[in-house]
């Protein structure tokens, strides 16, 4: 069965075969069979209604925490980014945001009404329902300390509002109802002074600058630190920084990143960041864990040399 009706009619954009290096900042990987940005929620529900139940789903925003590999993904990705991007106030510090924004944006909008809490989210490479998603922290703030409500969508396109206690949550994992997708949130913020707030976004964003390739094509912290550890300390001392592997190579500012020299395949890149992991946990004993999500098929003449994660 395809994966939508291509006879139905849409306000968004449907198409096939849609190469998914153009949706993910490592500008690498191959294509989805089916791609699907839905005008508004009301659309997006629709077109779950639609869809065979078994059909795989993948949701996107800015891509930043993914790689797709050169085979594509055998499924329909739902793209969020300019789509679910709503951004009201529901009060003078409750900001409810759909989760194709921009967390840079959300950043920005809070401080612009002299409320703090958010300003971590202006170094977040990716959009709120990314965010939600893993747990998303830079700077010492973590997404999920703000949040009030998010709203959801389930399989058969219906939605739902959960509280925060029905999640758990953890450094960069969220664990909740399966096969529900993040379609807004509703954050706390505190009252501060606009100035400040302003200030400190234009701090974290030189830091960011100053520390991390942020002109480079790459997924930005490959993996998480470990319990009292940093992984770019473990990669760096295991002798790794500027290792390269066709187009891709560990960053020689910073080691947790992995970057598309401008050629890089899906499979370079996923080679370089085992062979990270097997160098480090030789090393150092440590077994480094992804925060990257990678999905999708080998090309036809992938040698299977990388296992499959």
């Amino acid at each position: 069965m395809m994966a939508a009706q291509k006879t139905q009619s849409w306000l968004g954009e449907l198409r096939y075969d849609e190469p998914m290096a153009q949706h993910n900042s490592w500008r690498a990987g191959g294509p989805a069979r089916c791609f699907f940005k839905p005008a508004d929620v009301t659309e997006l529900c629709e077109f779950l209604q639609q869809l065979d139940p078994q059909e795989a789903l993948l949701w996107v925003g800015l891509g930043s925490n993914l790689l797709v590999r050169d085979g594509g993904f055998p499924g329909t990705v739902i793209f969020t980014l300019g789509a679910l991007n709503e951004l009201e106030w529901l009060d003078a510090t409750t900001l409810r945001a759909g989760a194709g924004v921009t967390c840079s944006k959300v950043a920005r909008e809070s401080a612009s009404k002299g409320l703090t809490g958010l300003e971590f989210l202006a170094g977040i490479p990716g959009t709120m329902g990314g965010a939600l998603a893993m747990n998303a922290g830079a700077f010492g703030g973590e997404t999920w300390n703000r949040v009030v409500l998010v709203e959801t969508v389930d399989r058969a396109g219906s939605l739902h509002t959960r509280k925060p206690d029905e999640y758990r949550v953890s450094y960069r994992t969220v664990e909740g109802v399966a096969n529900e997708w993040f379609v807004a949130v509703r954050l706390q913020l505190e009252t501060g002074d606009s100035t400040l707030a302003k200030q400190q976004i234009r701090k974290l964003l030189a830091q960011r600058s100053e520390s991390q390739p942020v002109q480079q094509n790459s997924c930005g912290s490959v993996f998480r630190n470990p319990p009292g550890d940093h992984a770019a300390r473990l990669i760096e001392a295991a002798g790794l920084k500027g290792k390269t592997l066709g187009g891709a190579q560990v960053s020689k500012k910073h080691a947790n990143f992995i970057i598309n020299t401008g050629t890089a395949t899906a499979a370079d890149i996923e080679t370089l960041l085992k062979q990270v992991q097997g160098c480090v946990e030789q090393a150092h004993g440590v077994r480094l864990e992804t925060e990257v999500r990678i999905v999708g098929e080998y090309s036809a003449d992938h040698d299977d040399a990388v296992p499959a994660q």
